[in-house]
């Protein structure tokens, strides 16, 4: 298959190589002095599993990608979905899968208002890793995929991407309630990504305080709230599987406080103001997830307002 990765960060990066080493042509999308090192050095990945470096590969910005793409895997952070997708739409042709594998839960839905919905698939990844320098993702546990239709048809499409995951030796499930699973991970998203960039702690600090873990869990409770009025529901065992899960994880730092220490953006608006408007069309209030929404706003405009002064 012809494959493009557009947003070679952690997620796309290391995904990405193993279907190059599976044999796939890839095309690798990235920006700034990443793509530089890309096409300078190759895609360098450093994993408890084994390294990789991928060189046979395409490396370009997106406005230089050309010929259509059997499938692309959409791994930009949520704010870039629609200028990504965009500038990435000469890729796509009648025959393109396109594999959402970004955080939150509607960027499926913004996918399917610029592209054909019957092509889109929505997914979620369960991995530890970062990048670690221009060119360079370091894994740390993890890389299993769970996909599946927005609409939970379990069809050709995406039974083709199922056994390409699985032919490149990536764990992965294809399921019918998607959605389900997306929210399921945003109960873990909205208070780990929130608290750890608000007091600066790692997962295992988290899980280790009282007070932070019972904030988490109000905020688990709002996401419960917010699944509701889209007719998902999410049963109140998750809350205490999500912290047992979350101990697992050590001193993982979650995707959000690494883009803060980066001074990259933050996706609080994908993660916690989500819940906020849709708690608020319902007439509801989410006071924990506005208070993390509006901190990581301001948060996040002064670090980046420091980074350029």
């Amino acid at each position: 298959m012809r494959i493009a990765v557009i947003g070679t960060g952690a997620v796309g990066g290391y995904f990405g190589a193993k279907l190059a080493a599976a044999g796939h042509e890839l095309v690798f999308i990235a920006r700034g002095p990443h793509l530089d090192a890309l096409r300078r050095d190759g895609l360098r990945i450093f994993s408890p599993a084994g390294d990789a470096l991928v060189k046979n590969a395409a490396f370009m910005a997106a406005a230089d990608a050309s010929a259509e793409v059997d499938l692309a895997l959409v791994c930009v952070k949520s704010y870039d979905t629609e200028i990504a997708a965009r500038a990435s739409a000469h890729l796509i042709g009648a025959g393109t899968t396109m594999l959402s594998l970004q955080n939150g839960i509607d960027n499926s839905e913004k996918l399917g208002k610029l592209f054909d919905p019957d092509r889109l698939l929505a997914g979620v990844v369960y991995i530890g890793a970062q990048i670690d320098g221009p060119g360079i993702i370091r894994h740390f546990n993890g890389g299993k995929i769970v996909f599946g239709r927005p609409d939970g048809k379990l069809d050709a499409r995406a039974r083709t991407v199922e056994q390409a995951f699985l032919g490149a030796a990536i764990p992965c499930e294809l399921r019918s309630d998607i959605q389900r699973i997306q929210w399921a991970k945003l109960l873990w998203n909205a208070p780990f990504c929130a608290i750890s960039c608000l007091t600066r702690a790692n997962v295992r600090e988290i899980v280790e305080s009282g007070a932070l873990t019972r904030l988490a869990l109000d905020c688990m409770a709002e996401v419960q709230s917010a699944a509701l009025t889209r007719g998902i529901e999410l049963r109140s065992t998750l809350f205490d599987e999500t912290i047992a899960f979350s101990r697992g994880l050590g001193d993982f730092k979650p995707s959000m406080l690494q883009d803060l220490e980066a001074r990259k953006p933050l996706e609080y608006d994908a993660i916690n103001g989500i819940v906020v408007r849709l708690l608020s069309q319902a007439g509801q209030p989410a006071p924990i997830n506005q208070s993390f929404h509006a901190l990581l706003q301001h948060l996040d405009r002064k670090t980046r307002e420091e980074a350029v002064s």
